[in-house]
């Protein structure tokens, strides 16, 4: 329980900061998707750029994004970096959104996770986000910012494997959490919690980090 309300308390001290977070950005399900597949290893403002050009190219329609030539895709989605790579992924995920939207209602999320980590290009990162925010399951997302702040607060060494972070977080948090804490921590972590020179003397959450207590 200790442990529990550790982190029922971080959660209430960033929601008293920040409010909700409304995450994840998109008209619908689809273009929460691509949003996903998109902002890997970049920026939501980049990602965004990307979106709004599809729209505009393609109406952000699956079967016109596997239609067009790779290389034609890249240049359209370039804001995102590794423009040619994402073009082949984002593709790859259509081709499976367009064989399995039907049954995403229906599929059981652990059967719907493995079949989305079987799309190339489609990380358990990418997967969970998909899962959480677009198909509205009970999974927690774990990312650099993450594992950045609780390496922080202590709960981490850092190194530990995607899937034990995930369990962790998903036995100690309620699941109608998930999603409004995952925001909020991005948004700390990128405000005050930074890679580099971190804001430590604003942050709401000194009382649980051992760097403000030395």
């Amino acid at each position: 329980m200790i442990l529990e309300d550790q982190l029922q308390e971080i959660y209430e001290a960033l929601f008293s900061t920040y409010g909700p977070q409304n995450w994840w950005p998109g008209e619908t399900l689809f273009e929460i998707m691509v949003g996903a597949v998109l902002v890997q290893n970049t920026t939501w403002q980049n990602a965004e750029r990307a979106i709004r050009v599809l729209i505009q190219k393609t109406f952000l329609d699956p079967v016109t994004i596997v239609s067009i030539d790779p290389s034609q895709l890249g240049q359209w989605i370039r804001s995102v970096g590794y423009y040619n790579i994402k073009a082949r992924y984002l593709q790859n995920f259509c081709r499976w959104y367009l064989t399995c939207k039907k049954d995403l209602e229906v599929m059981p999320t652990a059967t719907l996770r493995r079949a989305l980590l079987s799309v190339k290009g489609i990380g358990p990162e990418t997967a969970d986000d998909i899962l959480l925010y677009a198909c509205k399951r009970s999974v927690f997302v774990i990312d650099s910012f993450t594992r950045r702040l609780f390496s922080r607060l202590g709960f981490f060494v850092g190194n530990e494997s995607y899937e034990k972070l995930r369990t962790f977080f998903q036995n100690a948090v309620s699941p109608t959490l998930y999603s409004e804490y995952h925001a909020l921590i991005v948004r700390h972590a990128k405000e005050v919690c930074k890679k580099r020179q971190p804001a430590c003397r604003s942050c709401v959450l000194g009382d649980f980090c051992p760097r403000s207590l030395q």
